[in-house]
Parts: C-alpha cells; sequence; structure tokens
C-alpha cells in the first residue's frame, strides 16, 4: 500500500507544479500540450483581428488577413526573430494544432456546404452554366499546361507527374465560393442581375471543383489503379446514400421533433448534426479521401426552410470562425517560406502564375458573359469575381503538400498567387461596375408581375399613393402591420357599411354619418417593404443574403399584405432586401426612395409590452418609449433604443420625400387590438407649419380609406399668457427634467426663419385650413365627402396650448371605452408655429418625471408630451421633405 503511494505521489508531482516552480509554460509539454496551445491561439486571434481591421478599412474579405496573417507568423517575419519559432511554434507542437485546425475545417466546409442553394442554380441555370463550364474548363487545361513548366524547374523529378498537373490544374482552376459570397455581399451585388448570375456559377464551379479535389485525392492516396476505382464508387454510392434516405431521416426527425418548424434546432438536432458531420467526415477519410469532404457533403443535406439552416450555422460559426479556422491559416503560413523566392526565375514564374490563372477565369467567364448578352462593364464584373480564390484553394495547396506533391518553394508561390488575386477582386469589381451602372433585379408583387418605378410624388393638396416601409427588426412586425393596415384602403361593401355602428363621440361633437354603398373608395397604395439585415462578420449573415428571398420577416409579411390587400386590389407590395452594415442603412434607404420614386418613408416602431410598462412604472406614466423615456430601464435598453432613435433621426434629416414615424404603444387599456377597427379615432392638434398640413392630409387619406374610422382635429393657438410666475417647486425641477437619461447624439438643425417665411406657411395653413374645415369642404370636395363628414374640427385658443392637447386626450371626449386611438402629428422640428419646449418642461416638472431628450428629438414637443404624460394611444408623426429630390 505504501509503494503504491509513493507511485501516485511520484507521478502527480510533475503535473501540480507551475510558473510558482520554475516551470516555463511555452515550453511544449506532450502530457499537457494545452498551455502552449492556449499561447498559440492569443497569437493567432489576435494577430488575424489586427490585421482584419486594418483590411476591412479597404473592403477587403476577413480571408486576405487570415491568410497574410499566417505568413506573417511564419519563418517569412517573425519566424527571422531569433528563438520566436522554437519557443512558440515549434515542429513538436504542430500535431496538436493540426488536430484542431482540421476539425475547424471540417466544421467549416460544414458550413460550406450549407451556404449552398439548389435554388439559385435552377432560376439562372442557362446564364450561369455557360459561365461556370468556361470558368472551369478553360482554367484546367491552361493551369495543367503551367504545371508543366513549373514541374520542371521546381519540382523533384521523384514526384508523379501526372498528379502535379492535376493539383495545379485544380489550384488555377477552383473558385473560392465562401470568399466570393462575402464579396458579393460587401458589394451589394446581390441584388444585381450580375451578382444572382455570379453566385450560381460559383455554386457549380465550386461543386464540380471539390468533386476533381476529392478525385486527385483518391488518385494520389490509392496504391493502384484498381484501388483508385474503389474508392471512387465508394465515394459516390456514399454520396447517394447521404443524399436519399439520410437527407430524409434528417428532414423527419427536424420536424418530428418540431424543429424545422420554429426554425431552430433542438438540443437532439443538434446532437444529432454534429455526429452526421463527424461521422461523414470519419467516413470520407478511412475510404482514402479528405475529411472535409465529409463535412462538406453534410452540409449539403441540411435543410433551409423557415431558416432552419441559418440556426444552424449561428450555433457553430463563431467558434468554427474565430477560433478554429484562424489556426488553420497559421498553420499554412509556419509552412509558407517567402525567403525561398529568392531568385529571378521563382518570381518570374510566381508572376506567370498569378497571370495565368487570373486570365484564364476572367476571360473566359467575361467572354462567355458577354455572349449570354451581359454588356462589357457586367462581363468585366463577372469575370473579376470568378477569378477570386482564398481558403479554398488554400486547402487544395496543403493537400498537396502533406502529399509530398508540391514542395514548400512552390507551396510559397501558389499562396502569392492566391493572396493577390484575392485581394485584387474587389477593386476591380468596383472599376468594372459602379454603383451607377448597376441593374437591381425588380422584385415580384403579390400577383408575381414586375412593378416599375414611378415618378416621385409632386408637392400639392394630393397626399403620395407610393410608400416605403422599413422593417430592420422582427419585433418591429406587428407596428408594421398595424401602420399597413392604417394606412391601406378598407374594401368598402354595401353590407359593411350597413352594419356600421353608431358615432363613437358624443352627438354634438360627431354626428351620424349617413353612409353610401356608392361611397367613394380610395386607390389602392403601391408599397415597397425595405428589409434591412444587417451584414456582420459572421457567416450566418452572408447566408442570410443570399437567401434573403426566404426570409421569415418577409414571409410574414408578404402573407399578411395579400390577407389585407384583397389580390392587389388594395395593396400592390413589392419586397427590396438589402444586406448591409447598420452604419449604411440610412444611405441605402435614401439610394432605394431615389430609384423607385417613393412619395413617404414609413418607420415602425414598437415600444414594448404592457407587462415591461408596469414593472418600469415612473410616476406620471403608463407606458414607458421603450426605455428612454423612464430612470428604471436597463442601461442596456436604454442604449438600445438610443441608437435607434439616432437611426431614425437620420432618415428624418436626409430622407428624400416625405417621412412617417408609427410608434405602436400596443393595446390600450380599454382595447384587446392596436389595429383600426370600427370605433376607432384618429385626433390631430393643429398648430400649422409643414408637418402639421402633411399630416392633415395623412389624416383625410386614412379616413377617405376607412369608412369605419372617425377623426377629430383641433386648430391649438397660444392666448395671452396671464404672466403668472410658475412655483419655485416647478422651477427647481425644470432645469434638470432634460438631462436624466440623456445620452443621443446632436439634435437635427434647421435654418433660422424670416418674415416671409412664416408669412408664405401661415397663409398654406389658412388655406388647407378653409380647404377641408369649412362649411362649403365637402361641396368643393366630392371625392372626401365621406371623409370630411367624419371628421370633427374645433378650434382652441389657450395660453397653455401643449396642456389643453394633452388635457383632450386624456378626457373622455377621446378615451372612450372600447377605442382604439391614433394621434396623427406633425413633428414640427422646424417651422413650427408656435415653442413648446418651455411648457413641455413645465408638465414635465409638474408630473415629477424625468426625460431623455431622446423624445423630443425624435417625436417632437406634442409627441413627447403624450408619451411623457401617459395618454393611451399610438403615435403617427410625420414630416415633409427637407432635402431637394
Amino acid at each position: 500500500m505504501g509503494v503504491f503511494r509513493d507511485m501516485v505521489l511520484k507521478r502527480a508531482a510533475p503535473e501540480q507544479a507551475g510558473i510558482f516552480s520554475g516551470a516555463n509554460p511555452s515550453t511544449y509539454n506532450s502530457n499537457d500540450p494545452i498551455v502552449l496551445w492556449i499561447i498559440q491561439v492569443i497569437i493567432i486571434m489576435a494577430m488575424t483581428q489586427f490585421l482584419a481591421t486594418i483590411f476591412g478599412r479597404i473592403r477587403q474579405p476577413r480571408v486576405i488577413a487570415e491568410i497574410i496573417g499566417g505568413v506573417f507568423l511564419g519563418p517569412t517575419v517573425m519566424g527571422r526573430i531569433p528563438g520566436f519559432e522554437n519557443a512558440i511554434f515549434p515542429v513538436s507542437s504542430w500535431p496538436m494544432l493540426t488536430l484542431t485546425s482540421n476539425i475547424g475545417l471540417v466544421l467549416f466546409l460544414f458550413i460550406i456546404g450549407l451556404e449552398i442553394d439548389g435554388s439559385v442554380i435552377k432560376k439562372n441555370f442557362k446564364a450561369s452554366a455557360g459561365i461556370s463550364i468556361a470558368g472551369l474548363v478553360i482554367p484546367l487545361g491552361l493551369g495543367a499546361a503551367l504545371g508543366v513548366g513549373v514541374y520542371r524547374e521546381f519540382t523533384d523529378p521523384s514526384v508523379n507527374f501526372g498528379y502535379f498537373l492535376l493539383f495545379t490544374a485544380v489550384a488555377v482552376g477552383i473558385t473560392a465560393f465562401p470568399v466570393l459570397c462575402r464579396i458579393l455581399t460587401e458589394l451589394k451585388l446581390l441584388d444585381t442581375t450580375v451578382g444572382v448570375v455570379t453566385l450560381a456559377a460559383g455554386v457549380g464551379n465550386d461543386v464540380v471543383g471539390w468533386i476533381l479535389l476529392a478525385l486527385t485525392v483518391a488518385l494520389v492516396n490509392a496504391s493502384s489503379g484498381l484501388v483508385a476505382l474503389w474508392v471512387l464508387l465508394t465515394a459516390v454510392g456514399y454520396v447517394i446514400f447521404l443524399m436519399f434516405p439520410v437527407k430524409w431521416g434528417y428532414r423527419w426527425l427536424a420536424r418530428k421533433t418540431g424543429s424545422l418548424e420554429t426554425g431552430t434546432p433542438s438540443t437532439v438536432m443538434m446532437t444529432f448534426t454534429i455526429l452526421l458531420v463527424f461521422i461523414s467526415a470519419f467516413f470520407t477519410d478511412i475510404i482514402g479521401i479528405h475529411p472535409i469532404f465529409g463535412g462538406f457533403l453534410a452540409g449539403l443535406i441540411i435543410p433551409h426552410t423557415n431558416g432552419y439552416g441559418i440556426a444552424v450555422t449561428e450555433k457553430i460559426e463563431d467558434v468554427v470562425v474565430i477560433l478554429l479556422l484562424p489556426l488553420y491559416f497559421a498553420l499554412s503560413g509556419l509552412k509558407t517560406n517567402l525567403g525561398l523566392l529568392n531568385d529571378g526565375i521563382t518570381w518570374g514564374y510566381t508572376i506567370l502564375i498569378i497571370a495565368v490563372a487570373f486570365s484564364a477565369k476572367f476571360f473566359a467567364c467575361a467572354a462567355t458573359a458577354k455572349l449570354a448578352g451581359f454588356n462589357m462593364r457586367e462581363s468585366g464584373a463577372i469575370g473579376s469575381l470568378m477569378s477570386c480564390k482564398g481558403l479554398v484553394e488554400l486547402i487544395v495547396l496543403n493537400i498537396g503538400l502533406e502529399a509530398n506533391i508540391l514542395s514548400t518553394r512552390t507551396f510559397s508561390m501558389f499562396v502569392v498567387h492566391a493572396i493577390i488575386l484575392t485581394f485584387v477582386t474587389t477593386p476591380l469589381v468596383l472599376l468594372f461596375y459602379p454603383a451607377k451602372y448597376r441593374s437591381r433585379i425588380i422584385v415580384d408583387d403579390l400577383d408575381g408581375k414586375a412593378i416599375a418605378s414611378s415618378q416621385p410624388s409632386t408637392e400639392g393638396d394630393e397626399l403620395t399613393n407610393k410608400f416605403a416601409l422599413v422593417l430592420d427588426q422582427i419585433d418591429q412586425l406587428p407596428a408594421a402591420m398595424t401602420v399597413t393596415q392604417l394606412l391601406c384602403p378598407a374594401t368598402v361593401s354595401g353590407e359593411s357599411l350597413d352594419q356600421l355602428s353608431s358615432p363613437s363621440l358624443d352627438e354634438k361633437s360627431l354626428p351620424t354619418v349617413p353612409y353610401k354603398a356608392s361611397s367613394p373608395i380610395t386607390p389602392p397604395i403601391s408599397l415597397t417593404l425595405l428589409r434591412l439585415i444587417e451584414l456582420s462578420n459572421r457567416t450566418s449573415a452572408v447566408l442570410k443574403s443570399h437567401l434573403a428571398h426566404s426570409d421569415p420577416v418577409v414571409s410574414v409579411f408578404k402573407t399578411f399584405a395579400s390577407l389585407l390587400g384583397g389580390g392587389s386590389k388594395r395593396l400592390k407590395l413589392k419586397v427590396d432586401v438589402d444586406v448591409s452594415s447598420r452604419d449604411e442603412f440610412t444611405a441605402v434607404i435614401k439610394d432605394r426612395v431615389r430609384e423607385d420614386g417613393t412619395g413617404m418613408i414609413v418607420i415602425p416602431w414598437a415600444s414594448g409590452s404592457n407587462d415591461a410598462a408596469e414593472e418600469n412604472e415612473t410616476p406620471g406614466v403608463r407606458n414607458p418609449f421603450d426605455g428612454i423615456f423612464t430612470s428604471s430601464e436597463s442601461k442596456d435598453q436604454i442604449m438600445h433604443s438610443v441608437i435607434y432613435s439616432e437611426f431614425i433621426r437620420n432618415i428624418f434629416l436626409t430622407a428624400p420625400c416625405d417621412v412617417s414615424l408609427f410608434v405602436d404603444r400596443g393595446p390600450s387599456n380599454s382595447s384587446t387590438a392596436s389595429g383600426l377597427g370600427p370605433d376607432s379615432l384618429l385626433v390631430l392638434p393643429f398648430f400649422g407649419g409643414p408637418d402639421d398640413r402633411l399630416a392633415l392630409k395623412v389624416l383625410v387619406k386614412i379616413c377617405a380609406g376607412h369608412q369605419d374610422v372617425r377623426a377629430v382635429v383641433v386648430r391649438v393657438s397660444k392666448g395671452i399668457h396671464n404672466e403668472k410666475e410658475e412655483d419655485e417647486s416647478d422651477k427647481k425641477h425644470i432645469a434638470d427634467v432634460f438631462l436624466h437619461n440623456t445620452i443621443a447624439g446632436a439634435d437635427t438643425v434647421y435654418g433660422n426663419l424670416n418674415t416671409q417665411t412664416r408669412l408664405a406657411s401661415d397663409t398654406a395653413d389658412n388655406l388647407i385650413w378653409e380647404r377641408y374645415a369649412s362649411p362649403t369642404a365637402a361641396a368643393r370636395n366630392p371625392s372626401l365627402t365621406s371623409a370630411l363628414s367624419r371628421i370633427t374640427f374645433e378650434t382652441i385658443q389657450s395660453p397653455k396650448p401643449l396642456q389643453s392637447v394633452v388635457d383632450l386626450f386624456s378626457g373622455k371626449r377621446v378615451q372612450s371605452t372600447g377605442k382604439t386611438v391614433v394621434a396623427v402629428l406633425g413633428r414640427s422640428r422646424r417651422m413650427a408655429v408656435e415653442k413648446l419646449d418651455s411648457e413641455l418642461r413645465l408638465i414635465m416638472a409638474q408630473r415629477g418625471a424625468a426625460m431623455g431628450s431622446t423624445v423630443r428629438k425624435t417625436l417632437g414637443d406634442v409627441g413627447a408630451a403624450l408619451v411623457a404624460t401617459g395618454v393611451d394611444a399610438s403615435l403617427l408623426v410625420v414630416q415633409t421633405c427637407i432635402t431637394g429630390s
């Protein structure tokens, strides 16, 4: 017993020794390799991220940073530092790096397989098939011819000549599909004909390239031709086995667990998926083909229904792309020594490799595209895109190096060629195909017909019928549906009109309207759903971009629009999906609006549930304005809301057309739904100015389109103040009222008004009021007779106009039981008739509440007052165009 205890202690002692015992953590220990491995990982990740930040600023894909980072850490740069390679990347530690990097590579090839969408090839088969074939056959032939010279000059005669030509041909002929996807997404080409056709050609090129590489590896690993035949036949059988019974079984299990319906894989499905990936990799490895092919094949069978494939990618991509994949590039860099390119002949052949590889791809694909009907610029862009290299070629080269087909010198020459061709792809595409020459694909409407762009709306009394609805978050979908229902005219039938209820306000304010079945019907609206998807460095973002046609948010809204639109009789829908970084959202909206001739941008904003409001209730506030009103919200909620409001204010400032913001504050306390119904009520406090005039047009248009909606329009003017001083307690709070939670950016600044501009605005106010509110308005506007008969026009003069507006919304007249109240407001951040900021501060001080300045900057003074006082109403805030079209 004592001997056994001594043996255990003797073995355990070295494992417990650490830096306190004088151990060097950078010394490689085969029994405990994780210490040095962690050091290597930290250095590799730091180098990759540093270079990715630099190259990202010049719009280069991340793979450039990963390849160059690996070269820097190898003998070319850092390896020249005495002792660096032996201390950090000793050869004895390479097996651990190889193991972990191969795990990452198998998982990454699984993600690549997920990216391939067969429907893309089917939709663009005619145009892409020729480009894909030409982009393979000609480069393969020229690559083989190039390999003859390289073999004779740099390769040992003991290397099989045929195998060497196969590797050089595949290296020259293959296109890096993951890099191609990334470049197409970053350059916003996925919604152009060039982008779609190139993507389809890249898919075909990528699949054939992997088949050729598998064939090459099988031939290299086989000891005889008969063995190679068995390998290939087994591989074909395995592909058939995966594509049919395994794929069917996987989809059955995904449905059984409910994962396919929800679009989110359960724990059981993720376990099964990961096992499938590694079992597939194991099988392809033991039959004599590289394990990466197993991962690739496993990715091909994953369904994309309801975004399921994207959800699977999101669960594994960060660990793979950030941690494991850079290890593979680092290993490639450790095997690359640019110092071996030390004479003119070597550099001459390196330049020749670059020239042949680029020319073979570029001219073959560009010429085929030209024959297919593309113009010179589009053909040049397609040729440039198809010539990009990257990860795929590095995999080919590493397999050749491991098989001793390529020497370190030839390996380094081809690595330089891959870096150069990938680096020049983006600049060449921008040179051949700048944004002004691009033709975007028109997305079909609900009937499957293309919607032609109309001209921008002109100034006048009539409001535009062409809207653009901005939707960038799924939680804004309910608000988007509500505001669409608000703007879309309702179908009028005799039966529905006979069933309308009695007036919802008191008889004095809103008399019963004698509805007629022959009431004029508002023409249908044309709505462009501008779906914005944020582009990040994640692979799932790229996957979302070229699967945008199946975006669940778009699918849900299209279903809603088809039910609402009555077969395009009321609503003509066009879908426009754009994938870009969040910083570019405002510019994208501006460009799309100009292209389509949109008359008004509509921005939905849901402000949270009532439950959240109750939990975070501040005195005097029923429903917080998304965290930027109350002091009890978390900092994360506040920051998110402030950032989103900055986005909204940027749209207000830069949009080349009118803008409306719909703040959906959820169902009221007395109603069960926030949408329009028989008891819906629109209320407009009309102070005057261009925004209030637009708000009045919007209100009249909504009433004209909905025979069961009533409205109250109150013209508010400021009376003579009694000069009574505020209470000292109010003064004490007023100064600090807008300081609480004020972390927003700068406010929108407008130019000062002059007397002439003020007089012109006042005249326009009087004219539009006379047009709609005078007793003879209905006679002068026969098309609006029914709408005007359901609108009550009043005038209020008060020394405290903002308080009068709050009292109007808070009173019984508006807050009747069962009412769905929508406040239609002018933003009035410019040319406001009344200065209301002081009164708003006073109202806030009297209620003892604090409000971030973001609310006022976004909604205007009237909207901020309604939110601050907890008025039970949604808000529709409008602003006229402030930029030239």
